[in-house]
């Protein structure tokens, strides 16, 4: 348990209009949810009726696995066309499954302990993800955060169309994003946090006053050098840790 000075009552906490962003995948959890559900939903055909078959197909191609990477628009038509004429219900049902099967068991060990101690600041906790809102919701209350801004599929009387909402959650769209939920709820992002583990996630860290660098990828970590922002390692074991600020600002860790 880390110290904390105490506060006394009825004092605001220190960081009141401030915000803490988080990139989920390979930030706070060793894999990729999109990727994962998918593999999943292909295992259960139980659970899901009329998508199955085209999860499958979509499964099939190689190419699948890299599309986020190659075409975002590409990707999407194949991976969100193929819960067409999914129930709601069965969705969320699977994506509970997945939560405790395959999620809850690659959350880095220090994810939980940075969020706490950040939220013990009085900044607010949101996780901003690609991946589909239903599959985020239990990876989001176990961690307690504030908030979930992720994509969302259009459903029609419970049955998903195959489309998605607007605006499209990735790398590029995430600055705009965080301005927009930073407007609603004012929120000042030079006081406020970004955590990300991937170089395109670069616009995010861009836009607030404190952006970590959070299991790098290499060009992130170069980029976290060059500009001397923090470093985070969250694959430590908890007791293993750096006792860290409260807000969840590390010291830079530096690698020989």
């Amino acid at each position: 348990m880390h110290s904390h000075p105490h506060r006394p009552q009825g004092t605001p906490p220190k960081y009141k209009n401030s915000a803490a962003f988080y990139d989920v995948d390979g930030t706070l959890i060793k894999i990729n949810i999109v990727h994962a559900f998918a593999y999943y939903a292909a295992r259960h055909p139980g659970l899901i009726d009329s998508a199955r078959r085209s999860v499958k197909t979509a499964l099939s191609i190689p190419v699948f696995w890299a599309a986020d990477k190659l075409s975002r628009k590409w990707f999407n038509e194949i991976f969100y066309r193929s819960y067409e004429g999914a129930s709601e219900d069965r969705l969320i049902v699977l994506a509970e499954e997945l939560f405790e099967d395959v999620i809850k068991p690659n959350i880095y060990p220090r994810a939980k302990a940075l969020i706490e101690d950040s939220k013990r600041a009085g900044i607010r906790q949101v996780l901003i993800s690609g991946a589909l809102d239903f599959t985020m919701r239990p990876l989001a209350k176990y961690l307690g955060v504030d908030d979930l801004i992720s994509n969302k599929l259009e459903f029609v009387d419970h049955y998903a169309t195959g489309k998605l909402m607007k605006p499209f959650v990735a790398g590029a769209t995430k600055a705009d994003i965080m301005r927009s939920y930073a407007k609603a709820h004012s929120i000042d992002l030079a006081e406020s946090w970004a955590y990300t583990d991937s170089f395109s996630d670069y616009p995010m860290l861009a836009v607030v006053g404190h952006p970590t660098a959070c299991n790098p990828d290499f060009r992130l970590r170069s980029l976290a050098r060059s500009y001397d922002w923090p470093v985070l390692d969250l694959d430590e074991e908890v007791t293993r840790s750096v006792a860290r600020r409260p807000q969840g600002l590390a010291r830079q860790i530096r690698r020989t």
